[in-house]
């Protein structure tokens, strides 16, 4: 068998930061030969946590799809299928643990993955973690699963805020009764055909619904993979375009985009007037990567 990869993948940084240095870190990352990904663990809005081995059940489920795609994801092989076989065996070790917990208490999390086959590149992912990728000639794009995704969580943060003037008012979202309904609400519906909103989580049947998208390149490219925590440098501070994102990273490094987005989060729009989200701070993971087809 010639085992001669065409494309490669090569890392060049990585980061993840805790949106809160005190609670757990719900995202997670991992890379091989054939992929790098990041994954973003939904903060839990259950009453309690149910599985006590990680710092939340959020946490538990991103690693358990990072160790398992970091172990099972090929050139060859298909990551729908790898993300079958894992989320069977969450679901599996969760409600065999855990009867009866609400639907809206199941841990889920978005992801975003650049794999690369012997044809080339691809972009695979569910939820709202994205890809910016920067090709050699200058163009660049933006990738996501789910198109509209952020702008429709700043409307819905911005209702909030309207409601309790600030992201630390009125009990923080979680602790505010109408908005962890709503959040509830809109949490339980994920991962069924009537909502369309699919994740990485304890519903085999997600993995049918992986968006995948070829990615064009000739030559060298470079790009992030991150969770929705960096992205906003992007979609909802805009102090960067999707190329210039890329260069920037790939100038300084990650650390100090970090930084001036915890800037943005603690110092500039600690409330969230100007800037509408849930949270104060988010937790945040990227991967600079450098593709050579």
């Amino acid at each position: 068998m010639n085992t001669h990869m065409t494309s490669s993948i090569t890392i060049i940084d990585t980061i993840s930061d805790p949106g809160n240095p005190a609670k757990p870190n719900d995202d997670d990352f991992g890379h091989n030969e054939a992929c790098a990904f990041v994954i973003d663990g939904a903060t839990g809005l259950g009453d309690r946590q149910y599985m006590d081995i990680t710092g939340s059940d959020a946490a538990w489920i991103a690693a358990r799809f990072a160790r398992g795609f970091q172990q099972q994801i090929t050139c060859d092989g298909n990551v729908s299928d790898v993300a079958r076989t894992i989320s069977l065996e969450a679901r599996e070790t969760f409600l065999g643990l855990n009867a009866d917990v609400p639907r809206y208490a199941w841990p889920l999390s978005a992801f975003a993955m650049v794999h690369a086959t012997r044809r080339g590149f691809s972009f695979r992912g569910l939820g709202d973690s994205c890809l910016f990728l920067l090709r050699d000639d200058g163009t660049a794009s933006l990738h996501i699963p789910i198109p509209g995704a952020y702008e429709h969580e700043q409307v819905q943060a911005q209702r909030h805020i309207a409601r309790t003037g600030g992201i630390t008012k009125g009990g923080g979202t979680l602790g505010n009764p109408e908005t962890l309904a709503g959040l509830r609400r809109h949490r339980e519906s994920q991962n069924t055909p009537d909502s369309g909103v699919w994740t990485l989580g304890l519903v085999p049947e997600a993995a049918d619904h992986l968006v995948s998208e070829d990615l064009e390149i000739k030559g060298k490219a470079h790009a992030i993979v991150c969770s929705d925590g960096f992205s906003d440098l992007v979609v909802l501070y805009a102090a960067y375009t999707s190329a210039s994102l890329v260069r920037t990273a790939l100038d300084k490094g990650l650390a100090p985009m970090v930084e001036e987005l915890r800037r943005f989060e603690r110092e500039v729009d600690p409330e969230g007037l100007r800037y509408p989200r849930y949270k104060q701070s988010d937790d945040t993971t990227a991967l600079l990567i450098e593709l050579t087809a």
